[in-house]
């Protein structure tokens, strides 16, 4: 097989692959279903495995389809994209990002906002995953991560901090009426709390003592590995929990939470974009980056 011919049933398995049918990826490609599939089956004989589970009505990614898909996918959009700054057609940002998005903030503060530039520019095409998990987005093939935390301190990989917020410990006024205000971080082992649930561990809070910031570990009554799910609970009564201010000011803001501890607040918690450093910043992906940093700075993730 050439290396022309190659190249043509990488296409023809990224288009299939990306819109769920040979059929669709042909009418893409401007060639029949059977063209498509022919040269799919191609690709997998060279490669010696199978790249999709195939039905009379389903067709599906195996896992080595989707590992596959994730590098294929992403190399074709960069050519695509690099010829068409090199020829100049580009007016904006254009091809296919994968942003990994921190789940609950993602879906409240991200998602309008990335929904607003994908309007703007209609050649900028998204896959969005939420994760509140620490991901390595060159082996899961994610071209953004926006992650509360610590910069990561990989070498393979580029972070760039976009804001901090604070953190706010809070319950619901249904809470403190049953079980009191605890006076100090030690009084939380009478009480119930909401942590966060990440690779099989409760996560730690982040206080301050005598002036310095150190980690906490409340007792963990409730594990919970989602933050709407935490803020949710302690809405409802079931304890108390930390989270970042812009989860939890608008309930704080109408009265459906209270602050506590706020002598005992832990530094700001800072939020990155991480991006896998083996590659160039690409024009799309520095867009959405500079976009999110600018604003971060006006207040929009507040």
């Amino acid at each position: 097989m050439t290396g022309l011919e190659s190249l043509s049933g990488v296409v023809a398995f990224v288009e299939a692959a990306r819109a769920g049918s040979f059929t669709a990826a042909g009418k893409r490609l401007g060639i029949s279903k059977s063209a498509v599939g022919k040269s799919v089956s191609r690709l997998e004989e060279r490669l010696g495995t199978k790249l999709f589970h195939r039905s009379t009505r389903k067709l599906t990614l195996t896992s080595d389809g989707q590992a596959y898909l994730a590098s294929c996918g992403a190399a074709l959009d960069g050519i695509a994209e690099a010829e068409a700054v090199i020829g100049g057609t580009s007016g904006g940002p254009s091809g296919r990002l994968h942003i990994d998005l921190a789940a609950a903030f993602g879906r409240h503060k991200l998602v309008p906002l990335l929904t607003r530039i994908v309007r703007e520019h209609i050649a900028l095409h998204l896959t969005l995953s939420f994760n509140d998990r620490v991901i390595d987005p060159t082996e899961e093939g994610v071209d953004l991560v926006i992650r509360f935390g610590e910069s990561p301190d990989s070498s393979g990989l580029i972070a760039r901090k976009l804001t901090e917020q604070r953190r706010m410990i809070c319950a619901a006024p249904s809470y403190i009426a049953e079980r009191g205000v605890p006076a100090d971080p030690d009084a939380l082992a009478d009480h119930a709390c909401i942590v966060g649930y990440r690779l099989g561990s409760p996560l730690q809070w982040v206080v301050t003592r005598n002036g310095k910031a150190v980690r906490f570990a409340p007792p963990a009554s409730h594990q919970i590995g989602d933050g709407d799910a935490i803020v949710s609970m302690t809405l409802g009564g079931a304890g108390i929990s930390e989270m970042p201010e812009s989860l939890v000011r608008h309930h704080i803001e109408t009265g459906n939470l209270v602050r506590v501890l706020d002598d005992f607040e832990g530094p700001p918690i800072p939020v990155y974009a991480v991006w896998p450093g083996n590659r160039h910043l690409s024009p799309k992906l520095r867009f959405i980056v500079d976009v999110l940093k600018a604003e971060a700075q006006a207040g929009t993730f507040d």
